[in-house]
């Protein structure tokens, strides 16, 4: 999922790749209050401009697409447990005390 080349991480000029890196992390902070559509927008940003940048941004950068994909699985994961522990705790009870209920007049 990474291009990372060591080699690139040299000698460039300071500016390159900041406002990319910057912008993602812009878009990352306002997505608090989007309900995180705009998270969409800043990885897309930062996929788009990390082919650009070297150095500092480019860690930076690296490290926004990182931590992106591990707050999604964690949250894919944590959405399943909750639809298993809601399956096992409400409905699998509730349906065998429907059950039983139709069996005893």
């Amino acid at each position: 999922m990474t291009d990372a080349d060591p080699a690139r991480f040299g000698a460039a000029h300071p500016s390159e790749g900041k406002p990319a890196a910057l912008i993602a992390w812009g878009l990352y902070i306002l997505s608090i209050p989007s309900a995180n559509i705009l998270v969409l927008v800043g990885v897309l940003v930062a996929y788009a401009g990390r082919g650009s940048a070297t150095g500092v941004a480019r860690a930076h950068i690296e490290e926004q697409l990182r931590l992106f994909w591990s707050v999604v699985w964690w949250t894919v994961g944590l959405w399943i447990l909750a639809i298993v522990s809601f399956v096992t705790i409400i409905l699998f009870p509730v349906g065998l005390v429907n059950l039983m209920s139709d069996r005893n007049p």
